[in-house]
């Protein structure tokens, strides 16, 4: 009779350890799976913001950028990530860019052998004509272009994860000083 209790015992010692052993191997899958999910979500994060900052670079190489901020603000801005000719995010530039701040560039300030500052270098002739005008002063030594300031913001959903990410950029753009003025209202 002593014998029978003994083999009951290791049975009951064997589903123990065998539910031991399932418990480990479920909790390692787990935590496998879990840190894939992290490394996931850091990789989909990363290239939301990646995608947002080249749309921004593209609206701020655009010649569109500073003339017609609400074209640019209406015009959804695609990304393809990894270059296979499909798009992988849209970005929107919401609200459309905008100016906030202008300052006249001085002419003392530019060089006339550069090909851009030649542009904002104002005419002597028509400066020095020898007639005092009443606002000269205020005029004195300011060359034909500004520099405008503006915040762009743009903004991207990943349409799997919803992952959202919303970037600000300053920037400042050279123009003349009646586009400035056009602008910066």
């Amino acid at each position: 009779m002593h014998r029978s209790n003994e083999r009951g015992s290791a049975l009951f010692m064997s589903l123990i350890f065998l539910v031991l052993l399932s418990l480990f191997a479920v909790s390692a899958f787990n935590s496998s799976t879990g840190g894939a999910r992290v490394v996931s979500n850091t990789q989909i994060r990363q290239e939301v913001v990646a995608a947002s900052q080249k749309a921004i670079e593209d609206v701020v190489s655009s010649s569109t950028f500073s003339t017609n901020p609400k074209l640019v603000g209406e015009t959804p801005i695609t990304v393809d990530m990894n270059g296979d000719g499909v798009t992988d995010y849209v970005v929107t530039v919401m609200p459309q860019p905008k100016c906030y701040r202008t300052s006249v560039i001085k002419s003392v300030t530019l060089d006339p052998t550069s090909a851009g500052d030649l542009a904002c270098v104002q005419s002597s002739a028509v400066q020095g004509s020898g007639i005092d005008m009443p606002d000269s002063a205020v005029t004195a030594g300011n060359s034909l272009c500004a520099k405008t300031e503006w915040n762009i913001r743009a903004q991207v959903v990943d349409p799997k994860s919803k992952t959202k990410a919303t970037m600000n950029q300053g920037v400042t753009v050279r123009t003349l000083q009646t586009e400035a003025l056009t602008a910066c209202l």
